[in-house]
């Protein structure tokens, strides 16, 4: 079977992780696949914030818990280390198209490299909050951003969840 496509079919989102850290080769081979994701009109609309720092990271959680409605203590990421933040250029039409397409060549590459990932909301919300919009000031992005979601990475802690049956009817031909 071609590998690609093997990957779509196999790619599971992860809600259990290692708090082993990714390697920061890894983590350059999810981004560059990332940035590698078609857009609308080759604009490029999207930007990724790679958060690798502990404390960021919980800081992050802790809002996402918070935006979420959980418990305190609770963590949307599941003990990932790593978290790939997708924003893109509010101005550009296709800005929520094209970070999701983002999102998930980045997910099909943390499972071809044998690591677990998981889409994680709440970005938009997020980067809502002035704290979150100063960061982007003080990383250098310029414009307006609308926080698209966040691509947990890290070393899957359990096994691989299995797929679930696709759901028939799915797919009409105009022929």
């Amino acid at each position: 079977m071609n590998e690609t496509i093997k990957a779509m079919e196999e790619r599971r989102s992860i809600r259990k992780f290692k708090p082993d850290m990714v390697s920061r080769e890894d983590i350059d081979k999810i981004i560059e696949a990332g940035l590698y994701a078609a857009s609308g009109m080759g604009k490029q609309s999207a930007i990724i914030v790679a958060v690798t720092n502990k404390e960021l990271r919980d800081r992050f959680s802790e809002a996402n818990c918070r935006i979420g409605g959980w418990k305190e203590g609770f963590d949307p990421f599941y003990g990932a280390p790593a978290v790939l933040i997708v924003l893109a250029d509010k101005s550009c039409a296709t800005h929520v198209y094209d970070g999701s397409l983002v999102m998930g060549n980045m997910m099909l590459a943390a499972h071809s490299l044998g690591l677990g990932s998981c889409w994680i909301h709440r970005a938009k919300e997020e980067f809502e909050m002035e704290e979150y919009r100063k960061l982007l000031k003080e990383l250098g992005v310029q414009g307006e951003y609308e926080g698209i979601g966040h691509c947990v990475v890290g070393y899957a802690d359990g096994e691989q969840p299995k797929a679930a049956p696709r759901k028939e009817g799915r797919v009409y031909y105009a022929e």
